[in-house]
């Protein structure tokens, strides 16, 4: 992932001020951007005229990006479709997870199941051999097929005799329905509990041990003060667990500013890219991007911070707040790339009790 310097930020925020003050025709200053981050930069601005009311203006913005985004990086395009299927409005188009679809289409793209393939891996790599029926936790289960994946290659390879119990937490009804029948199905003669909650709801009503918590795609759904009490509570249940998430600076970064607007275009763009390469038909395509994506980046571009959907941290922020929270009774037991390019890492990371 690339990042500002101090001194670029504060030009993009002055160059941004300029433009929405004066109305500044695009390709305006693109001589003081690094080339290589120009379409970041109109992307920049194009978002903060349209969560200002200014779509028409934004537009142009984005089309005069999108001539000069590669890498695959193309997220000046994308939005612009985006705004031109909501009327040029930066508005939130649908809560994500309502419909799994989506989600499930996401979850299919080689490069997704790639990386989840090798997440399930390294967790069989890192955990312990355990000689006792284990109880496991999922936060942010989706549709259960992840769940049901890693559950099966702990058993095959000998890491765990079998699983007595298995707690399926996930905020959309839909999703955990769907997890409970896949798991159920998968694993008969295990117990399947549900919580239709987010962890921050519910995190005090946890009252038993538990061997494994998982989390993946998930536990970013909160800002880090956040992420800090309710991992406190967990910790007093748990004896491993296991993160995997998406590389990206979306925490502390306020509203509106260039840093934060740049790691949105890297990685969303990336995953974006992903969706819409996959062979699928357009429509459920379109519908992936703009029910669960485009509702991610909305959230992240118009939303103050504690009230937007999603605060994605930087590897070494998981870090600190594991080491803050859980240490010194844990140590890390993995960390290692799920996928990576220059823009964009799925990891996967692992603390267990000593």
């Amino acid at each position: 992932m690339l990042f500002l310097s101090e001194e670029e930020k504060r030009d993009w925020a002055g160059y941004a001020g300029e433009v929405f003050r004066d109305e500044l025709s695009t390709g305006y200053c693109d001589a003081e951007i690094r080339k290589n981050l120009v379409p970041a930069f109109h992307f920049y601005i194009a978002t903060l005229l349209a969560a200002k009311g200014r779509g028409d203006l934004g537009a142009r913005w984005l089309e005069s990006g999108t001539l000069v985004e590669e890498d695959g990086l193309f997220g000046c395009g994308y939005l612009l479709g985006f705004l031109e299927r909501h009327g040029g409005r930066l508005e939130m188009p649908a809560m994500p997870f309502q419909d799994p679809r989506p989600f499930i289409h996401f979850a299919g793209v080689p490069a997704m199941k790639e990386a989840r393939h090798q997440f399930i891996r390294q967790c069989g790599h890192s955990l312990p051999e355990f000689d006792h029926p284990a109880r496991f936790m999922d936060i942010g289960c989706g549709d259960g097929a992840l769940t049901v994946a890693l559950l099966s290659h702990l058993v095959e390879t000998g890491k765990v005799p079998r699983f007595s119990e298995v707690l399926l937490i996930d905020q959309s009804a839909a999703m955990a329905d769907l997890a409970r029948t896949t798991v159920g199905s998968a694993f008969p003669e295990t117990t399947v509990n549900v919580k239709n909650s987010r962890i921050q709801n519910c995190s005090h009503s946890i009252d038993h041990h538990y061997d494994i918590a998982v989390s993946s795609l998930a536990y970013h759904h909160m800002p880090v003060e956040v992420k800090k009490v309710h991992l406190s509570r967990l910790k007093l249940w748990i004896d491993h667990l296991i993160l995997f998430e998406m590389d990206a600076h979306n925490d502390t970064p306020e509203l509106f500013s260039p840093d934060l607007a740049l790691s949105v275009y890297q990685s969303y763009s990336r995953i974006i890219d992903f969706i819409f390469t996959h062979d699928a038909p357009v429509d459920l395509a379109i519908d992936c991007v703009d029910s669960f994506m485009m509702a991610e980046i909305v959230s992240l571009l118009t939303q103050r911070r504690g009230t937007r959907l999603d605060y994605h941290m930087l590897r070494g922020q998981w870090h600190s707040l594991f080491r803050d929270v859980l240490c010194p009774e844990f140590s890390c037991r993995c960390d290692s790339s799920a996928y990576a390019d220059e823009y964009m890492t799925l990891f996967t990371l692992h603390y267990g009790r000593d």
